[in-house]
This record gives structure tokens, C-alpha cells and sequence, in this order.
């Protein structure tokens, strides 16, 4: 089980509760909204700081950390890296973070002014455990985005109700203590692509003994407008990044753990296509089981384009 160091608050000011790392990459317009939402949260100022990691975007970044940091709330860092992916700078902003405990979020997400205050509790109650907290759609008017969001639902749904083994959490809205996490290696940079680690981290997080832990009240509102060519290609990477997740598992297999698993049985796809009629009305939910089997499709030739690729390369 990953050690960790003891939870909570203490009485130095100077001891930080939290550390909440924030990869960025070219998206000024969605970081500066998250900022806005990190050093307002209903959580003591003394308690966290914001480390912003920007991987090799450069451009208004400075700027827009020298903007939170002069309201004069949380305390914002800057670290700049080489263009590497979010794993890597998440693994980056975990390593100059000084909080017990870690948190994750993308930059285009407003975490809830409460964030913290529930994600602390759970891991005081579970400090071995991994967290994750649950993810809304804050786009309106797009379906894709509605689409991308309710898959993701259904996802966690059918894992943590059934299939306790293939549990994950997007790496959006996970919180962790620090010690744990150096333990584990952090993220796994070798993936390519922004897809996949999020699921071998929380697979390799279980197998090292910690247990993973649903926060339905820890909330982050995400602003991710998809179109339909970006949903496509968002669920053809996914595609691709599962085949790296299943190159991993069959690694962690020759070590002892898990193989790679087999085609989920029919009745997963039938009711991914079903879950938005449970969810919104008939028209609308009409046209978003329709993008849910889309997701499928492309997620399917991304796997197998992944996989040709990789054993012709």
C-alpha cells in the first residue's frame, strides 16, 4: 500500500494542506477562468497553493499567474517545461509541490468554491486512497460536449457498480496524498498521447495495494466545446491511447498482473447507447446516443490503427 504522510491541517501557517497542479498548454481563455475559481475557493488561503505547469506553451501564462497572484489570495507558482504532454507536467508540478496532499485539474475546468473541503475529507477518512471527484458539463449548447461528458458518466456507472477491476478516473479531478503518489512513480510519461494514463495510473494505484474512492461532491464544471471533428478525433485518440494501455498491462501481467482484457459483452454497448435516453429528454437524447455510438466507432478505429501501427513500425 503507498505510504503517505498524515493528513490534514496543523498549526503552521507555513505547512500547506494542499498542492493543486494545473497542466497548461496554449488556452489563456480557460486557464484564466480556472485561476479565478482555484484562489477563490471556500478554503483556507494558508492551506494550498496553485502550481501551474506550463508545457512549453509560453505566451500570456506569466501574465495570467501574475494576475492571481495579485489578488493577493492563494499563492500561485509558475513552472515552466519543455513541451513533454500533461503527464509529464503533471509529474513536473507534483515534484516542486510541497502540500500533504495533491490535486489535479485541467485548465479548462472550474473546480466548485467547496473543491477542496470535499476532497480533504475523504482523504482523511482514506489517506491511501485515491480520489476522484465528479466532472459536469459546462458548455451549453453543444451535444458533443453533452455526449463526451454523459460517456464518461456511464463509464464510472458501469466500473465502480460491476467491474471493480477496471475502475478509473479522469485525471481532470482526482486528488491523492503526495507521498503516495512519489511512491508510485506519478504518471506514466511514455504515453504518447492524452489518453490512457489517466486509466493505467489508477490500475497500477490499486495494484500497489491503495484503494480508489468516488467523490461525487467534490465538483469541477468543465468548459471543453467540442466540435464534431474535435469529437472524433478526441475518441480516436482515446482508441489509440488504449491500445499503450494495453501494451502496459500486458507488461504488469509478465510481472505478475492483470492481462490485457477482452471485448466488454454486449450488453455494455447496448446500454452506453440507451444511458442518455435515462438522462435527457427523447429528441435530445436521440441525437446524443447517436454521437455515444460514434464515440464507439472511432474509438474502435483508433484502437486498430494504434495497433497496426505500432507492430508495423
Amino acid at each position: 500500500m503507498p505510504e503517505t504522510s498524515p493528513p490534514g491541517a496543523t498549526s503552521d501557517e507555513s505547512h500547506r494542506t494542499f498542492s493543486v497542479v494545473v497542466p497548461t498548454y496554449e488556452r489563456p481563455v480557460q486557464l484564466a477562468r480556472c485561476l479565478n475559481a482555484l484562489v477563490n475557493l471556500s478554503y483556507p488561503v494558508h492551506r494550498y497553493e496553485i502550481v501551474v505547469v506550463d508545457d512549453g506553451g509560453g505566451g500570456s501564462t506569466a501574465e495570467l499567474v501574475a494576475t492571481a497572484n495579485a489578488s493577493d489570495r492563494a499563492s500561485v507558482v509558475l513552472l515552466t517545461t519543455e513541451r513533454g504532454g500533461p503527464a509529464k507536467a503533471r509529474n513536473a508540478g507534483a515534484r516542486v509541490a510541497t502540500g500533504t496532499f495533491l490535486a489535479f485539474v485541467d485548465d479548462d475546468c472550474v473546480p466548485a468554491p467547496n473543491w477542496l473541503t470535499h476532497l480533504e475529507r475523504r482523504l482523511v477518512a482514506r489517506p491511501a486512497a485515491l480520489i476522484g471527484g465528479h466532472t459536469e458539463n459546462a458548455v451549453t449548447g453543444s451535444r458533443c460536449s453533452t455526449a463526451s461528458q454523459l460517456l464518461v458518466d456511464y463509464l464510472y456507472s458501469y466500473y465502480f457498480q460491476r467491474h471493480k477491476g477496471s475502475r478509473f478516473f479522469t485525471t481532470n479531478n482526482i486528488a491523492v496524498a503526495a507521498a503516495g503518489f512519489h511512491q508510485s512513480g506519478g504518471f506514466d510519461e511514455s504515453f504518447p498521447l492524452v489518453a490512457g494514463g489517466d486509466r493505467e495510473f489508477c490500475e497500477r494505484w490499486e495494484r500497489s495495494g491503495g484503494g480508489l474512492e468516488y467523490a461525487d461532491d467534490a465538483i469541477v464544471n468543465q468548459w471543453h466545446k467540442l466540435t464534431l471533428a474535435r469529437f472524433v478525433r478526441q475518441h480516436l485518440n482515446y482508441g489509440r491511447g488504449a491500445d499503450f494501455l494495453h501494451r502496459s498491462r500486458a507488461r504488469a501481467g509478465a510481472a505478475g498482473g492483470r492481462r490485457p482484457p477482452k471485448l466488454e459483452p454486449p450488453a455494455f454497448y447496448w446500454n452506453l447507447i440507451w444511458y442518455p435516453f435515462k438522462r435527457k429528454p427523447p429528441v435530445e437524447a436521440a441525437v446524443l446516443s447517436c454521437l455515444m455510438f460514434l464515440s464507439q466507432t472511432a474509438y474502435g478505429c483508433g484502437y486498430v490503427y494504434q495497433r497496426a501501427k505500432n507492430v508495423f513500425a
